[in-house]
């Protein structure tokens, strides 16, 4: 490969990467054609943007960009893939979504989540359980809504419970 191509191969793996909060490194090898099918179109479904990248040229991608990623160099071994997206749970669950069918892989050998970098496969459950925008605003949300639901409900019950009061007093007088 000519070195005007790796360079623009570099500058186009450092584009996507400041396209995207969230990066996944995974490991793709010994997947046949229809399972790497079948993860593209997971994929592409959950607007997850899957590369297969060689392990030099996305090092030295990283190495120009602001962000240190000096921590997980050490997991570029072997086929390398990258799963980038703008949700930092969502190639966390597409892995253990695609697994359930009795894959090994795609295996998780490093990740950048929430300026956080996680070292392993062993990972994988912790980033499945942090929680995306989205799920922390629902949160929020919900919290702020608990306590006027609360006090709705009791002046409604406590309505009813007036307005028995009443009438009992009032057929009492009688």
């Amino acid at each position: 490969m000519k070195k005007e191509d790796k360079g623009k191969l570099i500058e186009n793996i450092g584009t996507q990467l400041k396209q995207y909060p969230y990066m996944y490194v995974v490991d793709l090898e010994g997947l046949n054609s229809a399972d790497t099918a079948t993860l593209r179109r997971l994929c592409f479904k959950k607007e997850i943007k899957l590369l297969v990248v060689k392990n030099a040229l996305l090092k030295k991608a990283m190495e120009n960009l602001d962000t240190d990623y000096s921590e997980i160099f050490s997991t570029f071994k072997g086929q390398t893939s990258l799963m980038l997206s703008n949700v930092n749970n969502a190639p966390a669950k597409l892995i253990q979504e695609f697994r359930k069918n009795k894959k090994e892989k795609p295996l998780l050998k490093s990740a950048y989540v929430e300026e956080e970098f996680y070292i392993g496969d062993k990972c994988l459950v912790e980033l499945t359980t942090i929680k995306s925008k989205n799920e922390l605003i629902a949160d929020v949300i919900s919290a702020l809504m608990s306590p006027a639901k609360n006090v709705i409900g009791a002046l409604q019950s406590g309505g009813n419970t007036l307005s028995g009061v009443l009438k009992t007093l009032s057929e009492k007088s009688e």
